[in-house]
């Protein structure tokens, strides 16, 4: 419990408290009789806290006390609650040390105000009372606004909030709702999280599993500790344990330390028997841990170090080593080069940055083959365990290794930006000069290409004017890039515009030599089949059946007379490379013998189609 008298003063404490709401336009009298309660409480506090500071664990506003039977209700009376810690009262009886607290607060009250009744409870009377599941005084503080507070009285109020929504949905199934963790240690600060464990009875379930049971509850539980601390205003503080009945008998068994520890400290605020007597039995000496639970406890040393030595042969096999390992890859699929197998990876990287581009320092290099040496070793059996000194020696030369690799991914990014810069450029001026070229256009210096393009392609509606813009951007960023004024940025928008250009020229050639190579191609109707001839050069392709789904692919090649000789079955994929290499004459000239040689292959019935 914290001795440490706040530093607030009544003004600031009492902001934060959850007073009685009032209308918002208080009559005048009103407002200055609250202004009046106010002042009397904080004059209470002030004289409490100067006499008792240390042992106040709160002081809290009640509602109105309802009369006893026969008196009439004192309209005037306030009512406070000082709770108190007794954990240090040695030379008094609790009896003894509560009467007399109850005296003294009396007394201070009745120096301030005639009408202010001050009750006083020592800490470990409440608890006896949760203890004889004597719950009145925990559902009155709830409702109460606190004045003082050391962290107790927020706890009690969202635990019973959150008791009372809890046992109002899940009654049925909740055996005991318990507060424990430091507040019942007499650890309490403001600052504490407010730890409740609550017990699930799964012994009756039929419908469901256990475990789904646990998990649908736990959900429905924690969604509304969210709720009592909006409505309490006491937000992230209440840490919230759900068990089922059956695992904690299980716990309690194997002589789970934290059951131990929940039954000798855990206050009930609710309990349908379970706990009390189990918190008695374990008083008495009663609940003892099992042989084989002792026999469990003794072994968890030598298992815990053991999964200690585990963990460290696996963070030398896997985490460090993956952890270096798999940036050197990406340093190697950045600058190019296809990932490589991990035995690979140290020698290749030595090769390409240290020795040829004289990037990366060799001991860096050998940190990386080190690494892979000792899960090579571990993995083999060469090496039983790691000793935390060399997990320490691994980590501290990975660290090394990664800074360094992230210094080397920085210089690859301004090689290959300059590799980009260059290759957006080459290919934007080579797919410019390959349409030049099928309009006829051979040759074009560098410095007039830009003129070219626009009096050839653009002037004469071929392409459109937005490309020349583009090209213009393209020629400006490689010469920015150069003067060492392009942005990564701008580099990825070249790249994309160079993109684009190349696409449509592309596109703008394959259209052209489409409509070209029709012009070299005679079709031909047999039956029902309809068949091809491509005049490529001095050699002619003849398709059987252009709609059947295996395409039948005969060659010849053509001679003077303008007919075919030599005919052979051919096929597709040769068809295809003649298709992208044969020069197409602006006219093409058909002579009467190919039309023979296709009566001699399809019959005399074959016909020539015109315009199709």
């Amino acid at each position: 419990m914290s001795k440490k008298k706040s530093g607030k003063d009544f003004e600031s404490e009492l902001k934060d408290v959850q007073m009685p709401s009032f209308p918002a336009n208080l009559p005048k009298e009103a407002e200055e009789k609250l202004k009046e309660i106010k002042s009397k409480l904080e004059k209470f506090k002030e004289k409490v806290l100067e006499k008792f500071d240390k042992y106040v664990m709160g002081i809290t506003l009640l509602p109105p006390p309802k009369p006893k039977e026969g008196e009439e209700q004192n309209k005037d009376a306030i009512s406070i609650l000082v709770l108190v810690d007794d954990s240090d009262s040695k030379k008094m009886t609790k009896y003894e040390l509560g009467t007399k607290l109850h005296t003294i607060m009396g007394s201070i009250a009745k120096e301030i105000d005639k009408n202010l009744v001050a009750d006083t409870i020592i800490l470990s009377e409440l608890w006896q009372n949760c203890y004889d599941a004597k719950y009145d005084l925990l559902q009155l503080i709830s409702v109460s606004a606190p004045v003082h507070d050391n962290g107790m009285l927020q706890a009690i109020k969202i635990a019973e909030v959150h008791k009372t929504m809890v046992l109002k949905k899940f009654e049925k199934y909740i055996v005991s709702y318990v507060l424990a963790g430091s507040l019942v240690q007499g650890r309490a600060t403001k600052s504490s999280d407010i730890d409740v464990w609550i017990v699930i009875d799964d012994t009756d379930v039929k419908k469901m599993s256990r475990a789904e049971l646990k998990d649908k509850l736990r959900a429905i539980i924690i969604g509304m500790g969210i709720e009592a601390g909006e409505a309490t205003g006491i937000k992230n503080k209440l840490n919230i344990q759900v068990y089922i009945l059956t695992d904690f008998w299980d716990s309690l068994k194997e002589a789970n330390p934290i059951i131990f520890t929940l039954l000798r400290d855990g206050v009930p605020f609710y309990d349908r028997g379970m706990f009390m007597p189990w918190k008695q039995l374990l008083r008495m000496g009663k609940i003892k841990p099992s042989t084989e639970a002792i026999d469990m406890f003794m072994n968890s040393g030598e298992q815990m170090l053991q999964r200690v030595r585990y963990s460290l042969k696996n963070i030398g096999m896997e985490d460090i080593y993956y952890a270096i390992l798999t940036p050197s890859q990406a340093a190697l699929m950045m600058y190019g080069v296809p990932p490589p197998a991990p035995r690979e990876t140290a020698e290749l990287m030595r090769d390409i940055f240290v020795k040829k581009e004289k990037l990366l320092e060799s001991k860096y290099v050998e940190i990386l083959d080190r690494n892979i040496n000792v899960r090579k070793d571990i993995e083999h059996g060469t090496k039983k365990e790691l000793s935390g000194k060399e997990v320490d020696q691994l980590l501290e030369d990975a660290d090394k290794y990664l800074k360094r690799i992230k210094r080397l991914f920085s210089e690859i990014e301004k090689i290959k930006e300059k590799e980009d810069v260059v290759q957006v450029y080459e290919n934007s001026i080579t797919a410019i000069r390959d349409v030049l070229r099928i309009e006829g256009i051979s040759k074009a210096a560098d410095s007039e290409i830009v003129t070219v393009f626009e009096d050839e392609l653009i002037s004469k509606g071929l392409v459109p004017a937005k490309y020349l813009r583009i090209l213009n951007c393209i020629i400006k960023a490689r010469k920015d890039y150069e003067a060492n004024k392009l942005t990564k940025q701008e580099v990825e928008n070249a790249k994309k515009d160079s993109h684009n250009l190349v696409k449509f020229l592309v596109e703008y050639i394959q259209r052209k030599r489409g409509r070209e190579i029709e012009k070299a191609k005679i079709r031909f109707k047999y039956g029902n089949k309809y068949g091809e001839v491509l005049l490529a050069g001095k050699n002619a392709f003849i398709i059987h059946d252009i709609d059947g789904q295996e395409k039948d692919i005969s060659k010849g090649r053509l001679n003077d007379n303008g007919g075919l000789e030599s005919i052979e079955k051919s096929s597709l994929e040769e068809y295809e490379k003649a298709l992208s290499k044969v020069s197409i004459p602006e006219n093409v000239l058909i002579k009467e013998a190919i039309f023979e040689n296709l009566r001699e292959l399809f019959g005399k019935n074959v016909e020539i189609l015109l315009r199709y």
